[in-house]
């Protein structure tokens, strides 16, 4: 066929033509930086404006004299390649110099001052984070680690711990919507807080987080708002504008469920403390009156004694008597503290017994309980959960 070559000649033809053109070598491009990768010494990043994108590269960037961040406006010297055996274009970058801030992080200022001098950051207006939390609100995506992290981190702390997920978009076009529709809605529903979560990303990735939509649909919500927006380093303007910032995702899920084991532990070693209170109170309370009867029997003895020594055998009789007396008083209290014991509910428990709840609500009555209902079987070891298939009443 005329006109035909192959994959090489073409691409090296082209690369011939960047190469030939001294109109494009060493020449100086402005930009913002975006997509920023460092791999084995290299950095890769693109630079971008309003219109056009520039794949570049730099070459052991690690022993270059200059810094780069994502979001920098910078000027970059260098000339295109063309890379023949992975068919990429590039710019080589020789040089890079700064050329102010990046438009994304101006605007991101820009609107931090702007709401800040608003009052939508102030401290006064933040609500306080519940005491006890059964519901949460979570507005992230539905796929992913980030979900996934919540569930988990609270399901281990507390198992009656439920969970409300609107998926939303939280990249891209649409996000921003999708996240203040879901602010809108967990806001009628029962949550007692909404956490707004997703993983670390560059500045340009958090964006939907920065728009001034999203600080007062934020601001406007009557439920308390957790942001857990990116890494532990990234700051968004959902995060001044909610109520309670959390470093990450993990850390969010930590703050809002709390860990009942160690619950259970403190409610235990308080149950001891209060057994051991008990314990040692009676003891006293022994001790005293054991000194105090003798006391009696010596004085008692020593007057009849020398008074009345006839009656020393009706006094040994009222001893007698004495002593029988304590001895039944000690009895009922060890049998009083059997009874404390036996009716302790962690004891019960221990026993092979179980609570049951619905909701929340102790069940008492099989009234109570109605087909379908999802339950909660306390057992000292554990908790079951159930759905009621049957239900039949004692004849």
């Amino acid at each position: 066929m005329e006109n035909m070559i192959s994959v090489t000649q073409f691409s090296t033809y082209v690369k011939q033509i960047f190469s030939a053109e001294e109109l494009l070598q060493n020449i100086q491009i402005y930009g913002e930086v975006s997509d920023l990768k460092i791999s084995r010494g290299t950095a890769y990043f693109s630079l971008k404006d309003s219109d056009a994108l520039l794949p570049c590269v730099v070459f052991n960037f690690e022993g270059q004299n200059f810094s780069l961040q994502e979001g920098d406006m910078v000027i970059v010297r260098g000339s295109p390649n063309y890379y023949i055996k992975g068919g990429r274009f590039s710019f080589v970058v020789k040089e890079i110099k700064a050329y102010g801030l990046g438009l994304i992080y101006q605007q991101f200022l820009e609107m931090k001052n702007k709401l800040e001098k608003e009052g939508l950051f102030n401290k006064e207006t933040k609500k306080p984070l519940p005491k006890n939390i059964k519901k949460i609100g979570v507005i992230t995506s539905q796929t992913g680690a980030v979900i996934q992290d919540i569930i988990d981190i609270s399901r281990r702390r507390n198992p009656m711990l439920s969970i409300l997920l609107f998926p939303a978009k939280v990249q891209g076009i649409g996000a921003e919507n999708t996240i203040i529709s879901g602010l809108k809605e967990l806001d009628k529903t029962d949550v007692d807080v909404i956490i707004i979560a997703r993983g670390g990303g560059s500045l340009e990735d958090l964006s939907p987080f920065n728009t001034e939509a999203i600080a007062r649909a934020i601001y406007e919500t009557q439920k308390m708002v957790i942001s857990a927006v990116g890494h532990e380093t990234d700051f968004t303007i959902a995060d001044f504008v909610s109520d309670l910032r959390a470093p990450t995702p993990s850390a969010a899920a930590e703050i809002v469920s709390v860990d009942t084991a160690s619950l259970y532990e403190r409610m235990n070693t308080a149950l001891q403390k209060i057994e051991q209170a008990e314990n040692k109170i009676i003891t006293n309370y022994f001790e005293k009156l054991n000194n105090l009867t003798e006391d009696i029997v010596y004085q008692t003895e020593n007057y009849l004694t020398q008074k009345y020594i006839p009656l020393k055998d009706m006094l040994i009789g009222i001893k007698y008597e004495i002593d029988k007396f304590l001895t039944k008083k000690e009895q009922n209290f060890k049998l009083l503290l059997s009874k404390i014991e036996l009716n302790n509910p962690i004891s019960i428990l221990s026993h092979g017994y179980a609570t049951i709840e619905k909701n929340n609500q102790r069940i008492t009555k099989l009234e109570e309980i109605k087909i379908g209902d999802e339950i909660v079987v306390n057992l000292s070891c554990g908790n079951i959960f159930a759905n009621v298939t049957k239900k039949e009443q004692n004849k």
